[in-house]
């Protein structure tokens, strides 16, 4: 994902849940809407939320030092998940207790038509602001489902502001109907169930969002398809014939570690192995262009027929 599309789209998200947020407040102020209330603070939440992505994303461009000699790319992930931690206190559990207390205790709708027309234009602009959080990621997502998209993604930007979208418009949408049926029924129990929806949403998405980013916190190597042409960068030339182990590791969402052990001949030269590892690294950024850091260990390998082979996996060229 680029940088600039990423900004764009959070940037987007973010002044539409501000002007959103500050009308929802003002419809339920006349109202006393529960679905309102609800609504505006998810939009609350959604503007914090963004603005945390986007001071994650200035901390991670923040360059590599003695105390972490691999960068700060990782603090983007640390602020997603902080936003989803965020989506799920702030917005779905203030959600389901909103409903629960206008369930007991009910509240009848005041200037009724007031959050009509607030969730009526909310839903146009949070409509403009998924558009552009869709062609974003149309950018960056290739032939990926959009499930596959949100689940691959290195980068975690665009699939938060996405289901952060997704999740604003379903609010609107159920916050419309519980203030549409309260206003056609005169009981406000309906508005009271759209609060309720409204949180139950926000929750799973926090809860969806908590476990993609914890998976990148923790640590994901490369994708299969990465993987496969690191392994036939590496393999492509006459330099190694065998790829002894490899680990790989997502240092950022931009930014790739890959740990070669490589087989080399026992009579190759010194400065014939150097030669060879430099050129074997440049295939591979050639081939995955997120691989930054690359460590090729030289190694001399021994035919496990005539030894205990090693515990890794070996691969050889032509069995790759």
């Amino acid at each position: 994902m680029s940088a600039s599309g990423g900004t764009k789209a959070i940037i987007a998200a973010f002044l539409a849940n501000t002007g959103i947020a500050l009308t929802k407040f003002i419809a339920w102020f006349f109202s006393g809407s529960a679905s309102m209330l609800a609504e505006a603070v998810h939009s609350v939440a959604d503007a914090g939320n963004q603005l945390l992505l986007i001071f994650g994303g200035r901390q991670a461009r923040k360059e590599a030092d003695k105390e972490h000699p691999f960068g700060y790319g990782r603090e983007r992930y640390v602020y997603a998940f902080v936003v989803s931690i965020i989506l799920f206190s702030v917005g779905g559990v203030f959600s389901i207790y909103e409903g629960i207390d206008k369930l007991q205790h009910p509240h009848e709708l005041e200037v009724w038509w007031l959050p009509m027309l607030v969730l009526s234009v909310a839903i146009v602009l949070e409509s403009f602001s998924l558009r552009t959080a869709v062609k974003e990621s149309n950018h960056v997502r290739g032939k990926l489902s959009w499930i596959q998209f949100v689940r691959r993604a290195k980068a975690p930007e665009l699939p938060v502001v996405l289901l952060e979208d997704v999740a604003a418009l379903f609010g609107l949408v159920f916050a419309f109907i519980g203030v549409g049926l309260t206003v056609i029924t005169g009981n406000s129990v309906f508005d009271a169930i759209g609060t309720l929806f409204i949180g139950t949403l926000l929750i799973v998405v926090a809860i969806v969002l908590g476990i993609e980013t914890k998976s990148l916190l923790v640590g994901e190597g490369a994708t299969d398809a990465d993987y496969d042409k690191i392994v036939k960068a590496i393999l492509a030339g006459p330099e190694a014939d065998r790829i002894i182990h490899m680990k790989t590791l997502y240092l950022g969402p931009d930014e790739l570690l890959v740990a070669a052990k490589v087989g080399f001949h026992a009579d190759q030269r010194l400065i014939e192995v150097s030669t060879a590892v430099n050129v074997i690294e440049q295939r591979v950024r050639e081939a995955v262009p997120a691989a930054r850091v690359i460590y090729i260990e030289p190694d001399v390998y021994v035919d496990p027929n005539l030894s205990a082979p090693p515990t890794d996996a070996i691969v050889i060229k032509g069995l790759e």
